[in-house]
């Protein structure tokens, strides 16, 4: 199980995380530039986004799963046949 302070960092990292991309998307479309390469340079933004996202989904769902097995088998350890 997570204790308060992983709680803590993993909320402070998120936060600084989503923080970082609204600010992104902020500075891209209030660029001085023409609407072309805007549109050009969010949809670039969007798919690193997008694989990142993926890839973090992945390690996540391993970890998970890692964690999920550990527990399953301390489970069987302390109970009794």
């Amino acid at each position: 199980m997570e204790s308060g302070d992983e709680r803590q960092a993993l909320s402070f990292v998120s936060g600084l995380v989503l923080g970082a991309v609204i600010g992104a998307g902020v500075a891209i479309l209030t660029a001085p530039q023409p609407g072309r390469k805007t549109r050009k340079r969010i949809r670039k933004v969007a798919r690193r986004a997008q694989g990142q996202t993926a890839s973090r989904l992945d390690e996540l769902a391993t970890e998970l799963k890692l964690r999920v097995d550990e527990t399953v088998s301390a489970a069987r350890e302390r109970l009794p046949r």
